[in-house]
């Protein structure tokens, strides 16, 4: 009888588990146990390992394996556990020097095997390594091709091997000549990738600028505002008018991920296998545009077995952009409520529950109606005032009641094509958005808070957070009124906070309070 002992990592949402593989060889009828709640791409492991030991020169023989993985009560997913389970294995039956086995317990090892024993890579390498490391374990194999995304993390050793054969041949091991010639020509080959699924477009090669929108002021001031203060905005106007243009230019005028964020980012995108580990840690805000037809899974999150992260997560730290809002289905659409509110969306499925945090900024265009044509004097409009307001319905109250920020987009005119002066470039607005920002961190400091977007609405009516009863005062005729709800008042003053710090004023004045009010409540319900 002979035990052998090694460490995987599984991951639940971003959160990762240490699970130790036991490995048990007895005398008695053939057979393969495996135990502790492993999904089905871990039971189909069996297979993969049996013919990567194979080529190794190690037979199952006449003996009775049992493999547990611990604890038991976690469920365990993803093909990563591979490369543990083979090594296991090779320890219990014997196939490997026993001062190796001690030695083998005190590393992780993350990789899938294929058929010929070639190590291949896996999603989700990033936050398994970084699970791994603050478990306490730095010793970490990974596939060569994962190598510079486990290497992001600080304070980890990273071992990368394209062949099982290395590990066997490291820990003592003998290789047969055939393996040997089939792991020099797995560290030959280049590195296979993971391919990722689709998903919104995260823009293209050549950055977009803010100096390419022709016009516009009064939205680019708006997208400012957006950005400054974390709000979210929804932009109507028909179509051609540069609604699309905007948002996909909000990206370039946000500052750069903080360290925390970057690793977070890139660790969700590395879970998706989104992620190109030569360009290092994503440092620039993400932006995901899903199609209309996108499905509830695809944007909030899921699949079979355990939930993978959807667009609302990918678009952590960035913008979730939906153009043609009410195209998208409206159960779609409410479904982004609460991770508006809460910034994380939690995901329940049979294989299991996964958290996965979701705080981004959420723009919205609209056309005026489905013709397209309502805006100005609308005298090309072809709808009726039914067909407008069931367009327009799709987006629900309760939705829009937490979109801070509605604009109406004009039509551009033939002077403003014929004026030829370009806009102000990203650069310029992200320099005033900077320093927006850094205002109200400064403001914020001592607070779990740090844009005015996240200040919750009891504090900013309090004295602690600066309510002025001046201003206070026309806000709540409005509640009383019906024109805004307590969340509306709430989103008002977070806005005229946000003008207040872009202006470089101590606190909100009456005419921040009166532009907050323009941008919370125009061409909202056309």
């Amino acid at each position: 009888m002979s035990i052998a002992r090694t460490l995987a990592v599984t991951l639940t949402g971003l959160r990762g588990h240490l699970v130790d593989v036991e490995a048990h060889a007895t005398s008695g009828l053939p057979g393969f146990m495996l135990v502790g709640l492993p999904d089905a791409a871990i039971r189909e492991s069996r297979e993969r390992v049996r013919a990567a030991l194979t080529v190794c020169g190690t037979t199952w023989g006449e003996q009775r394996l049992t493999v547990n993985l611990s604890p038991a009560d976690l469920p365990k997913t993803g093909t990563g556990f591979d490369l543990a389970l083979a090594l296991a294995v090779l320890g219990a039956r014997g196939a490997l020097p026993p001062r190796a086995l001690a030695s083998m317990a005190r590393v992780a090892y993350i990789g899938e095997l294929g058929l010929d024993g070639a190590v291949h890579p896996v999603r989700g390498v990033l936050p398994a390594v970084l699970s791994a490391v603050e478990a306490g374990v730095s010793r970490i194999v990974v596939p060569a091709a994962c190598a510079s995304e486990a290497r992001l993390v600080p304070g980890a050793s990273i071992q990368a091997v394209h062949h099982l054969g290395e590990l066997v041949q490291g820990y003592g091991g003998r290789l047969p000549r055939a393996a040997v010639e089939i792991m020099r020509g797995a560290q030959k080959r280049p590195p296979s990738v993971v391919v990722a699924p689709a998903g919104g477009r995260a823009g293209s090669g050549r950055r977009a600028d803010l100096a390419d929108v022709v016009g516009q002021a009064q939205a680019r001031h708006a997208l400012e505002v957006a950005a400054a203060g974390g709000h979210h905005l929804l932009m109507v106007g028909p179509p051609g008018a540069g609604k699309t243009m905007l948002a996909e230019r909000l990206p370039s005028i946000l500052p750069p991920l903080a360290e925390s964020d970057a690793v977070t980012v890139t660790s969700l995108h590395s879970l998706a296998g989104l992620f190109d580990a030569d360009a290092g840690l994503l440092t620039e805000p993400p932006m995901r545009c899903p199609h209309h037809t996108a499905t509830r899974a695809a944007i909030i999150g899921g699949g079979s077995g355990l939930p993978r992260p959807g667009d609302v997560s990918l678009a952590h730290r960035g913008v979730l952009f939906l153009d043609e809002a009410p195209e998208f289905p409206a159960s779609v659409l409410d479904c982004l409520r609460q991770p508006l509110e809460a910034g994380e969306v939690s995901i329940d499925r049979v294989g299991g529950r996964a958290d996965y945090p979701a705080a981004f900024q959420l723009v919205l265009a609209a056309n005026p109606c489905p013709c397209g044509r309502a805006g100005g004097k609308g005298l090309g409009c072809t709808c009726t005032s039914l067909q407008r307001r069931r367009y327009f319905s799709r987006l629900s109250g309760p939705l829009l009641d937490r979109v801070d920020i509605q604009v109406e987009v004009d039509a551009l005119s033939a002077s403003d094509l014929a004026s030829g002066a370009p806009g102000e470039s990203s650069a310029a607005v992200a320099a005033r958005v900077l320093a927006a920002r850094e205002r109200a961190a400064a403001r914020l400091a001592g607070t779990p808070w740090r844009l005015s977007s996240q200040v919750p609405g009891s504090y900013l009516r309090s004295e602690e957070g600066g309510a002025d009863p001046t201003l206070m005062r026309p806000l709540m005729e409005a509640l009383d009124r019906g024109d805004l709800t307590l969340r509306g008042v709430d989103r008002v003053l977070r806005l005229a906070w946000t003008l207040a710090d872009l202006a470089e004023h101590d606190r909100p004045a009456p005419p921040d309070l009166g532009a907050a009010l323009a941008l919370r409540t125009r061409g909202a319900r056309s």
